[in-house]
């Protein structure tokens, strides 16, 4: 298998970075869900919200290297079998979560340093709070994250739904080139 993607398939980088990233958003998901039901006295109270946030730095630096990859080694064409719809659909699905994911970021880091203070990663470095004074600024970022945390997870499903249909009733190659085939 090659690193780069070619004009029919997608190389290992791309394909690690996908399933990676997907990986991730999804045990963030999980994550945040769980933490966000306990109590004080949980001996999880503060160390949940420490991983979500070192995993969700890590991941927006993730991301940022998927974008650049998406811009040097462009994914391959769609599939000659796709008509325009199709090719409309992904082409808005995939921006959709790309920048969706961006912003879900973004209000995390907002509400993780709208009291001025840095977000530790993993005790390896921190990441300095610069933006502290924009008015209910953990308020408004948390409501945008936990909403649009909702509408990525259901549309990375949706997502999934979609190339389960390409290749079980359409029976194409567009699942199997994420795969490496």
């Amino acid at each position: 298998m090659q690193w780069r993607n070619t004009s029919s398939h997608y190389g290992l980088i791309s394909i690690a970075l996908h399933w990676l990233v997907a990986v991730a958003v999804f045990g963030l998901f999980g994550l945040g869900y769980w933490m966000v039901g306990l109590d004080y006295y949980s001996s999880w109270y503060q160390t949940a919200p420490n991983l979500h946030k070192s995993i969700g730095i890590l991941l927006f630096a993730v991301m940022l290297v998927r974008v650049l990859w998406r811009w040097v080694s462009p994914p391959p064409a769609s599939l000659a079998s796709h008509d325009r719809l199709t090719r409309l659909g992904a082409k808005f699905g995939h921006a959709f979560l790309y920048l969706g994911l961006l912003v879900l970021m973004v209000s995390g880091y907002l509400i993780s340093t709208a009291d001025g203070r840095s977000i530790g990663v993993f005790g390896l470095f921190d990441v300095p709070a610069t933006i502290t004074s924009i008015p209910r600024q953990e308020d408004i970022s948390g409501l945008v994250h936990e909403y649009l945390g909702w509408t990525l997870v259901i549309f990375a499903g949706i997502h999934g739904l979609a190339a389960l249909k390409h290749h079980f009733i359409d029976r194409d190659r567009t699942l199997l080139r994420m795969f490496g085939r």
